[in-house]
């Protein structure tokens, strides 16, 4: 039975002349090249109005009613919006106290539960036409690579998903720590040092149970970068106390300044985006630096890398590699969607010892059907990074004989590999700077050095979850509101790129009109537009 089959390779269209004219050199504006998560006004005064400012359930319903309320006569849930007109402020709120409220966090989570439940599911009237939600299912980059294909086939035809390893077959954890020691400087790994995970998600949750379960209420709290996906952060709020630290981005650069000077000697754990998501924004590797010398050897910095990719190959430091630094990785988009969950996480080996003992009682072990894919991609992208062009004796002698990989073969697979990985990232860098370009005739777009995610900021909006809702109802198109990830403030958006360039380019112009036009006066209530025929029971 053979490994690689002999399909072509599995390339993305090219893109039409219209949208090649615009990707280089960049030319769209990004004013101010900078962008910050900040808590404005007007998230204060929904902490000031709640009668309990520790229930996320009311502090999201008073946000919605907010929204209702402004949307007036075009609003769908009357019953929101005369909760937010019924209260008045009862306290005072500062910024800081926001910011360390566990509330928070599960406020922003259930709002994002909220968003993607009743405003873009397929079964309510709001249902989107088009969609620019990251992730979204018409995404060109959801497309599996051959090479990855054929692995999976290989692995269904030979029976390999049964149980296994808790951190995952050795092969495929010497293939990981070999590639991960070519791109951290100076690094040793081996497979003691890596355990296979299913997703980023997935591991945050499981090393917040393991390094945070225990703690005493009272304990101080894990400090959490934003802007971040609200999953991750929710996952270690759960676990104890935790307080978010907004970081400026500036010129694609997040600076951890602020993270730094929160550190404390009882800071249990750092969650800490290397790439954000949200903006595109990277860690400078100094300042990274700076923060492993600074916090307490107790402290578990948890490096989330899964959005560092599609961008420049900045040189990982050896701090990364440090004791007390639990490194979250994801094969890269590129070729790995969300259609199969897989990672890895790197630590220190007395770590991954305890999380192979924490694993084999809480979950088992990862798909052992993935292990081969994960083997083939992290060799073949490890001769990638090292300009290897020709397969010898030596990279076929990497892989087991069980395989019984010729060389001939193996070399089809990687010119494919090569291929089909070349052809990804050419093709969703140049649909991103496309996007980026009509976009910013429009609104502010803050320009990325990673993803595939574009953050834009509309003039003139305060609210990016009544943003959201204005485009969908007006224009028919899904957006991902900035509150869901953190960026309190404004109306920022986060958009995904990743579209094939007719789907992109046609929900790009119909989005024109509400940008450009800046937000709508406000109407009196009247016969509301009834999405959901009777009020809801969240809340209080």
């Amino acid at each position: 039975m053979q490994l690689f089959t002999d399909a072509p390779a599995r390339l993305l269209p090219p893109l039409p002349p219209d949208a090649l004219a615009v990707v280089a050199p960049p030319t769209y504006r990004t004013a101010e090249d900078s962008f910050a998560p900040a808590v404005d006004e007007r998230t204060l005064e929904v902490f000031r109005r709640a009668r309990n400012p520790e229930d996320p359930l009311e502090l999201r319903d008073l946000w919605l009613g907010r929204v209702e309320h402004e949307l007036g006569r075009h609003g769908s849930r009357p019953w929101l919006a005369e909760r937010w007109r019924g209260r008045a402020p009862r306290r005072d709120v500062t910024a800081e106290e926001v910011l360390s409220s566990g509330a928070t966090v599960a406020f922003v989570h259930e709002l994002f539960r909220w968003f993607f439940r009743e405003e873009c599911t397929d079964d309510t009237p709001s249902a989107p036409e088009l969609s620019l939600l990251p992730d979204s299912v018409a995404a060109c980059a959801s497309e599996l690579p051959q090479t990855v294909r054929d692995c999976i086939s290989y692995a269904l035809k030979r029976d390999w998903y049964g149980y296994s390893d808790s951190c995952g077959r050795i092969p495929a954890r010497e293939a990981l720590a070999a590639f991960e020691n070519q791109r951290v400087d100076g690094a040793c790994y081996t497979a003691g040092n890596l355990a296979l995970t299913m997703g980023g998600a997935f591991a945050v949750s499981g090393l917040a149970d393991l390094v945070l379960s225990g703690r005493a209420a009272s304990a101080a709290p894990a400090l959490c970068a934003i802007p971040n996906h609200p999953a991750p952060v929710a996952a270690v709020a759960r676990r104890g106390a935790v307080r978010l630290i907004p970081l400026t981005c500036t010129d694609g650069t997040m600076s951890l300044g602020p993270l730094i000077a929160a550190l404390t000697p009882d800071t249990p754990l750092v969650l800490l985006p290397t790439a954000a998501g949200t903006t595109g924004a990277r860690i400078a590797e100094d300042e990274l630096a700076d923060l492993v010398r600074q916090a307490a050897p107790s402290t578990a910095i948890l490096l989330d890398e899964s959005h560092e990719w599609l961008g420049d190959t900045t040189p990982l430091s050896a701090a990364r590699a440090a004791s007390n630094v639990i490194r979250i990785c994801g094969s890269a988009r590129v070729w790995q969607p969300e259609v199969v969950e897989s990672g890895w996480i790197v630590a220190d080996r007395a770590f991954v010892a305890d999380y192979y003992e924490y694993a084999s009682t809480s979950f088992g072990g990862p798909p052992s059907l993935l292990y081969t894919a994960v083997e083939v991609t992290a060799r073949m992208e490890r001769w990638l990074i090292g300009g290897t062009d020709r397969i010898g004796p030596a990279e076929a002698a990497e892989f087991e004989t069980g395989y019984r990989l010729r060389r001939a073969p193996l070399q089809r697979a990687y010119d494919r590999y090569r291929r089909e990985r070349r052809s990804r990232e050419a093709t969703l860098t140049a649909l991103r700077e496309a996007a980026a370009h009509r976009l910013s005739r429009m609104a502010t777009v803050t320009r990325p050095r990673c993803s595939v995610n574009l953050l834009l900021t509309a003039r003139g909006w305060d609210d990016s979850y009544r943003l959201a809702g204005e485009l969908l109802r007006e224009t028919g198109v899904a957006t991902y509101p900035g509150i869901l990830d953190f960026c309190f403030a404004g109306g920022a958006l986060r958009i995904t790129t990743a579209q094939q360039w007719p789907r992109l380019a046609a929900a790009i112009s119909r989005l024109r009109p509400v940008l450009e036009g800046g937000p709508p006066a406000p109407t009196p209530p009247g016969r509301p537009d009834r999405r959901h025929p009777t009020p809801g029971s969240e809340g209080s």
